[in-house]
């Protein structure tokens, strides 16, 4: 890798660095169909295993790159490449029955602008040149709740510090989220990263009402339908 490439990496003494996957990789059994889009077209649209992350590298010409960490079933990413079809996706996400169901968006929806990394995210980051992204998504992550666990959420010192190395000035960082404990994490975070990001918000609204361009999520619904508020931050590297 070139020195042009070399990326920002995270404070290696850094304890809230995320390198372990907790959880299950695997939920329900995929049915024969799923096993096919996972065997055929999973390999086609598949990050490389190694070397710099670029427009050039994923799509063979210059664009504009977004990045979401952890995309769930692939719903938010789908409709904002469907949205944007001369920029570029590359979406992670550690879960195979996720990766099952962003494959049928991207099959049925004629998708050819989204790149999967099935992974930890941070280490496909670390892999983008940086100053290159114009969005981070970071939508409805696992909110690890206990105070004992707050070292494995994505939101923390040195995940936030690879995403403002990775953005372009002016990119756009936003994150989503309905659980009231990662609020409060988070919105912590983020004022110690105050001399690298601006709050894109003028008043409490700005954050309890969707964006426009900001396309609704299964969790984000079902978050709803159980009562719960959702809030929505933007975030304007500097």
């Amino acid at each position: 890798m070139s020195a042009t490439n070399n990326p920002v990496s995270p404070k290696p003494h850094d304890p809230s660095t995320i390198r372990q996957l907790y959880g299950r990789r695997q939920g329900h059994k995929l049915r024969p169909q799923q096993v096919q889009l996972v065997e055929q077209l999973l390999p086609q649209i598949s990050i490389s295993e190694s070397g710099p992350l670029t427009a050039e590298t994923l799509f063979g010409a210059d664009r504009p790159l977004h990045f979401e960490i952890g995309f769930g079933a692939g719903e938010h990413m789908a409709e904002r490449a469907d949205m944007l079809p001369d920029h570029g996706f590359i979406g992670c996400e550690p879960f195979l029955n996720g990766m099952v169901s962003a494959l049928q968006h991207i099959r049925d929806r004629n998708l050819p602008n989204i790149r999967l990394h099935m992974g930890n995210a941070l280490d496909a980051l670390e892999r983008v040149s940086d100053n290159s992204l114009s969005f981070v998504y970071l939508l409805h992550p696992d909110p690890w709740p206990k105070a004992r666990h707050a070292k494995r959420r994505i939101m923390n010192d040195g995940p936030v510090d690879l995403i403002a190395a990775k953005l372009k000035s002016g990119g756009e960082f936003r994150f989503g989220t309905d659980h009231p404990v990662y609020v409060r994490h988070a919105m912590m975070v983020m004022q110690r990263h105050f001399n690298q990001f601006d709050w894109l918000c003028n008043s409490a609204i700005d954050f309890q009402k969707s964006p426009g361009g900001w396309p609704e999520t299964r969790y984000e619904a079902k978050a709803r339908r159980k009562g719960h508020e959702v809030w929505y931050f933007r975030y304007r590297k500097r």
